[in-house]
């Protein structure tokens, strides 16, 4: 995996220059020790509760784990409540995006920095990162480097795509087992230990360590107004180097492509936000992703590549992949894969896709978790930027050479 980190000079975080935006979460280089850390980013300015939370809601941060909620009302959710539990959620299952590796490789300290002033500013009785096996090491080292961080908890997250589902990291620490559960209160009201809990990205953490620095004012100065900062995303598929690249929230898609020596006017279609995410056209790639970046994967499918074949793989994934609690994942999520089957293959087309769409439908929302959702998002968005290939298909042929 490869990364688009950049050494920087020492002396405090610099601010957008020229039109140029450097780097901001990797500002302190590769591999930053706590000595280049600090050289970077500076001491933490201890915020109190209600001063970090102000600081947050001006920034405007939102979630970098997908969801995109606003960070200040996740906080406030958990004051007034018994002493919560924080979690920053690095297991990262999304087979097409390695951003929270590269970011707990590079820059862990900041994510520990972010994890620090949230467990201190809500009085948290358990501080816990959940990660990736490949992240382990890192963090543990960067831990060591550190005199206030010998509290964190770390737990090494189950090897399956599911596993980063919030209510799956609960369930992982509390009693071994990688499954969502279908609760019926929020995880901010009752979840590990009985507790408030609070599970965050650990990209959304080192932002949030950017935005207790420098405030809400500095962070918001570069990006979309309604989603400001920059984001981590990771570009992978038909272009000359796939890798994680820190890009400003309001850089359209077909710029992001280019970081990575692809040409996104070329394609067939762009996959924005991975496994769960939607298909975009060539024609769409001209606006900043939005809500659609999800976890920020951005994968380019070229011009001889069949988005039908390729949505039927990741549809037959995600069936695998579920924990079968539920009739849209034990029952739906299938029927959905040997629908795209059939599409891919050229069998029952017309018919196939009408009934893909039909169980799009029927799986999204009724699942015990978002996981089905995901799917029927995925699988609504091929049908409508692989409707070509739909009917070509039908037609005994296929339009691209790869499949």
């Amino acid at each position: 995996m490869t990364t688009t980190v950049d050494d920087q000079p020492a002396g405090g975080l610099p601010g957008p220059s020229a039109g140029v935006i450097p780097p901001r979460v990797f500002a302190a280089g590769r591999a930053a020790t706590s000595r280049a850390h600090t050289a970077a980013f500076g001491p933490r300015r201890a915020l109190s509760r209600d001063e970090l939370l102000g600081e947050l809601q001006r920034s405007g941060l939102t979630g970098r784990g997908g969801a995109a909620f606003p960070v200040h009302r996740k906080l406030a959710a958990a004051v007034g409540r018994r002493a919560p539990v924080i979690i920053g959620n690095g297991s990262e299952g999304e087979p097409w995006s390695w951003k929270d590796a590269v970011l707990l490789a590079n820059a862990p300290h900041l994510v520990l920095d972010g994890l620090l002033t949230v467990s201190a500013a809500l009085g948290a009785r358990r501080t816990i990162l959940y990660l990736d096996r490949r992240s382990v090491a890192p963090v543990a080292a960067a831990i060591a480097e550190r005199s206030d961080a010998g509290g964190v908890e770390l737990f090494e997250a189950d090897d399956r795509f599911i596993a980063g589902e919030a209510t799956a990291v609960v369930n992982a620490i509390q009693n071994g087992v990688a499954l969502p559960v279908d609760r019926v209160r929020r995880l901010t009201e009752s979840g590990l230990d009985r507790r408030p809990t609070l599970v965050h990205n650990v990209e959304t953490l080192a932002q949030l360590a950017l935005v207790e620095r420098y405030g809400g004012d500095w962070f918001r100065a570069v990006g979309d107004p309604t989603q400001p900062g920059t984001r981590l995303v990771t570009v992978t598929g038909d272009v000359a180097a796939e890798g994680v690249f820190e890009v400003p929230t309001d850089l359209d898609v077909a710029s992001v492509v280019a970081r990575a020596g692809g040409e996104a006017r070329l394609a067939s279609g762009v996959l924005l936000g991975g496994y769960h995410g939607q298909w975009i056209t060539a024609g769409e790639t001209t606006a900043p992703p939005g809500d659609r970046a999800g976890a920020g994967v951005v994968h380019v499918l070229g011009a001889q590549r069949c988005g039908l074949a390729v949505t039927a793989r990741i549809v037959a994934e995600l069936a695998e992949a579920s924990a079968g609690q539920c009739g849209p994942c034990l029952f739906g999520l299938p029927a959905l894969a040997a629908r795209f089957a059939d599409l891919a293959a050229g069998r029952l087309t017309p018919q196939a896709a009408a009934e893909a769409a039909r169980l799009a439908e029927a799986v999204d929302g009724r699942g015990a978790c978002h996981h089905p959702d995901g799917a029927a998002r995925l699988a609504r968005s091929a049908l409508r930027v692989f409707a070509r290939d739909v009917h070509a298909h039908a037609e005994g042929r296929c339009v691209r050479s790869i499949r």
